[in-house]
């Protein structure tokens, strides 16, 4: 059972490959056309290189005859490329407190911002101190505020809401 499952992690290359007909292309792109994948591989072979199936999903199923290792360094190479410009979607946090003065404010809104164009999700969050709590209607006023001086880049994902002693909401990217 063992030696079956190491098989199939296995790629489909030379002896591998089982179908009865395959459409072959040879290394320079032109069709060499359905055969045996016997005579396909003494092809292979005679030009020292490999027989790799490109597409099972075929009818037939078609193989290239190239150089394997080659391949497979590409293929991580375009893998690499991928993740390199893959951009994950962080988190950012804001905070303030619903006291805040103009231009700290401003300077929040354009933290805010930056994050957002970044392509970053801003947690906005307004804590309390002591009975500060009791005002929680002006904590609920101040980040509406900021939901509508960032309403070009952000849309709202969460609405205002208490969680303990802060007040928090939850701004995405605008696509």
């Amino acid at each position: 059972m063992a030696l079956i499952k190491q098989n199939r992690d296995l790629p489909t290359i030379n002896e591998r490959i089982r179908f009865p007909k395959i459409r072959v292309i040879d290394s320079d792109g032109a069709q060499l056309g359905i055969m045996v994948p016997r005579d396909a591989l003494r092809l292979a072979e005679e030009k020292e290189l490999d027989l790799v199936l490109v597409s099972d999903k075929a009818d037939p199923p078609v193989c290239r005859i190239m150089d394997y290792g080659k391949f497979k360094f590409e293929q991580e190479k375009k893998a690499r490329e991928a993740r390199k410009k893959q951009h994950t979607s962080d988190v950012k946090e804001v905070k303030m407190r619903y006291k805040i003065e103009d231009h700290d404010y401003q300077v929040r809104v354009n933290q805010a911002e930056r994050f957002l164009k970044s392509g970053d999700k801003v947690k906005a969050t307004v804590m309390f101190r002591g009975r500060e709590i009791q005002h929680s209607d002006l904590a609920e006023t101040l980040l509406k505020r900021l939901a509508t001086d960032l309403q070009e880049f952000a849309e709202v994902q969460q609405a205002p809401k208490r969680e303990g002693r802060n007040m928090m909401m939850l701004l995405s990217p605008k696509k």
